[in-house]
């Protein structure tokens, strides 16, 4: 199977490779403001700011991450201070997960920075072409869990 009639027509690899663009331009782009975070780390921050208090495999689903490695990624937000960990009062295997002060203040100064590279993980795409694939991504995915 050649390049041009195998891998450039499977989707696996275009939405592998489409992935590899959106991290890059996300890295180069939080890492050019001073900030060292990853999107899977902003993802959790996210969504920490709209569901304080939620546990770590209820935060695992609604970002669509491993729930065997957000763990991993809870104790580095920890360890920099942008959540805190509390053991659930009703399951002591599981832990509530929120944002601290210094979280939200991170995701309120990077957040915009995020907002703008979006359209820079796309550049060649119309406003108009940029809404029909998203459209299509969306109903494309399964539902998270």
């Amino acid at each position: 199977m050649s390049e041009e009639l195998g891998l450039r027509k499977l989707p696996g690899h275009l939405i592998r490779r489409l992935q590899q663009q959106s991290v890059s331009v996300f890295t180069e782009r939080t890492k050019a403001a001073g900030f060292d975070l990853t999107s899977v780390q902003f993802a959790a921050l996210d969504t920490l700011e709209k569901a304080p208090g939620i546990d770590q495999a209820s935060l695992a689903k609604r970002i669509a991450y491993d729930r065997a490695t957000i763990g991993s990624v809870i104790k580095r937000l920890e360890k920099n201070g942008l959540v805190s960990r509390l053991p659930d009062d009703k399951d002591r295997r599981a832990f509530q997960v929120s944002l601290t002060p210094q979280g939200h203040c991170l995701l309120e100064k990077i957040r915009p920075i995020v907002l703008e590279l979006q359209n820079d993980i796309l550049p060649d795409l119309t406003e108009t072409e940029r809404t029909t694939l998203l459209g299509l991504i969306e109903k494309a995915l399964k539902p998270a869990g």
